[in-house]
């Protein structure tokens, strides 16, 4: 029963960034990890990849051959790569079975909204016993305009409803937000996507040709409500612990204990025991699914960290470092003098001569 992510995003969105800086986390964690590159563009891969697409068909052999584009070709290369599913099958099947498998999928939006060929691969490895979780990567830097965060909630909601998975979207690169501008609104506004008819001056102001069309879009997904945005910086630990969290509770992986844990015959052990040693599955499940708290669990502390002071975050982070680095160098002396007095080095031989 593996547990797993399908990664999408439109390019440049930080897909592949995110599976190193995953392989990275888990590594440290001591988690197993495999990620599978069913991009067959992607011929610059920054992670150990487990299974590459490329060595079933290759995006520049499809276009040489039948004379196809970049898009046409990619969806040639899904739809082979859903004929030949056996290939995938197979290979997924060398893997260990506790490794948690991310699949890191094209950037063509049209392969998670519209185009059948990733759906039915996604039916097909839930059917063989994968729990994944789509994970929809959107550049953070389009909430700073207006009418760029209605596209991607339009985006993200068409996502959500083509893939029929465990959904999150994600707003990556939060931590570059500042590049683009001030927010017109607190960040909370976009994460949990709140009352959007806030949005009608800007969007009238900008482009009031469409102005209608856009409140209707925002109508609309107000209407499904199940759009909503977590934050992403992956060179921030916290940032990545967190997404890791919510993650791992849409898929139900906080739900399952390791092997190696004993599980008590009955929900609640009813003992004599003080409450803090009696087992309880239920008070474990309870907390499981309860509310995420974090040091980025919260928009409002994101915001703080990487809009509203940033220069000071950064100043007190390079202070911590400095100590964590000099704590590393102590321990690690200390661990060689302990080396040193458990083997002491032999006398020299002449020494050891003249004073017999």
């Amino acid at each position: 029963m593996p547990f797993g992510e399908v990664v999408c995003g439109s390019p440049g969105s930080g897909k592949s960034t995110y599976c190193y800086g995953k392989h990275q986390l888990f590594t440290a964690l001591n988690r197993p990890i495999a990620i599978v590159n069913l991009d067959p563009a992607n011929e610059n891969i920054p992670y150990p990849c487990a299974i590459d697409v490329a060595s079933l068909i290759k995006l520049e052999d499809v276009m040489n051959e039948f004379g196809l584009g970049p898009n046409g070709g990619m969806l040639y290369c899904m739809e082979y790569l859903e004929a030949n599913y056996d290939w995938l099958e197979d290979q997924l099947k060398e893997l260990d079975k506790d490794d948690y498998v991310l699949f890191d999928l094209p950037g063509q939006v049209e392969l998670s909204t519209n185009h059948p060929s990733v759906k039915n691969i996604i039916k097909k490895l839930t059917k063989s016993g994968f729990r994944l979780a789509a994970v929809h990567l959107c550049d953070a830097h389009y909430v700073t305009d207006a009418s760029k965060y209605v596209s991607v909630l339009m985006l993200s909601l068409r996502a959500m409803l083509h893939l029929e998975l465990p959904h999150v979207n994600v707003l990556s690169k939060i931590d570059l937000i500042h590049q683009y501008g001030d927010l017109d609104f607190n960040l909370d506004f976009y994460t949990e996507v709140q009352d959007l008819s806030y949005l009608e001056n800007l969007l009238t102001q900008q482009s009031p040709r469409y102005a209608a069309l856009n409140m209707a879009i925002c109508s609309l997904v107000e209407d499904f409500g199940l759009v909503g945005f977590e934050t992403l910086a992956v060179e921030d630990k916290e940032s990545m612990l967190h997404l890791t969290h919510v993650i791992d509770k849409a898929t139900g992986c906080v739900f399952v204990p390791p092997e190696s844990v004993g599980q008590p015959p009955d929900t609640v052990d009813a003992s004599d025991k003080p409450s803090t040693q009696r087992p309880n599955t239920y008070a474990l499940m309870t907390s499981a699914a309860g509310q995420i708290r974090g040091p980025r669990s919260d928009a409002r502390d994101v915001q703080e960290r990487w809009i509203d002071a940033r220069e000071e975050w950064d100043a007190w982070e390079k202070v911590q470092w400095r100590k964590e680095g000099v704590q590393v160098q102590e321990e690690a002396a200390r661990q060689k003098s302990k080396i040193r007095e458990r083997n002491p080095t032999a006398p020299p031989a002449e020494k050891t001569a003249s004073a017999t």
